[in-house]
């Protein structure tokens, strides 16, 4: 079973639901996202294992199809090693190698970093058991050179308005700027209400529709709220005026 948030909170309810365990990965990874800035050789991501038996553990890359299998992987990263076991209170770091693939040199591209924990089978177990391997997928950016501005500086760039989408009203946010822009929540504050509007990634020089409730007007004013993630994986806190 993968382990994405919607995919984790579907596999939690049908656990409770049948009266089972839930199932928790043993192998962490030290972050949420990763920056492969163009100049440098290499990077490392250090994965551990934090529960009480040994796992073997595969990862691989992939550029954004989160059903593609390891031997399907095509990214443009040499990853060393693919895999491994991993003793419980042990670690490994995974070292990671771009190959050279022509890439935008005028922007950010984001490739995704799959780190699967495959338990072993429990002991003494004569009749059926259900057993879950899980999968930590991550963010991993590959940076070019000389790219204008900053990725701390990039929020600053997105601008917000209110549309019409294929399903209804949305929020439109428009971005100015060669990153990424990775929102863990929005939310739009108009006429004394607070409106939800999800979360999701903003692409360099592209849009991202967020859907907004049925009662939210058509010419609704106010601004938009949002906490965006940092290269280190933290929120921060932005607002910016609603477009007229």
């Amino acid at each position: 079973m993968f382990s994405n948030p919607s995919i984790s909170r579907l596999l939690a309810v049908l656990l409770i639901a049948f009266g089972l365990p839930q199932a928790e990965a043993s192998i962490v990874v030290n972050g949420t996202r990763f920056v492969y800035a163009a100049k440098q050789p290499e990077i490392s991501v250090r994965a551990s294992n934090e529960g009480t038996q040994p796992s073997l553990v595969q990862a691989w890359v992939d550029r954004g199809d989160p059903a593609t299998r390891p031997e399907q992987a095509d990214a443009p990263f040499l990853l060393m090693p693919p895999i491994f076991r991993l003793d419980p209170g042990k670690g490994q770091s995974l070292r990671l190698t771009f190959t050279g693939e022509a890439l935008p040199a005028d922007r950010e591209s984001v490739f995704w970093l799959n780190v699967l924990d495959v338990p072993p089978q429990p002991q003494g177990e004569g009749g059926n058991f259900m057993q879950f391997a899980i999968r930590t997928r991550v963010k991993l950016f590959y940076r070019p050179v000389g790219l204008p501005g900053s990725a701390a500086d990039a929020i600053e760039q997105v601008s917000w308005r209110l549309s019409e989408g294929d399903s209804g009203r949305v929020l439109r946010a428009t971005n100015a700027s060669a990153f990424h822009v990775s929102f863990s929540d929005v939310a739009l504050e108009s006429g004394g209400q607070r409106y939800e509007a999800g979360d999701g990634m903003l692409p360099p020089f592209g849009t991202l529709d967020l859907p907004l409730p049925t009662q939210v007007g058509t010419n609704a004013s106010g601004k938009v709220v949002t906490h965006w993630i940092n290269d280190y994986g933290a929120p921060i806190r932005s607002e910016a005026k609603l477009a007229p």
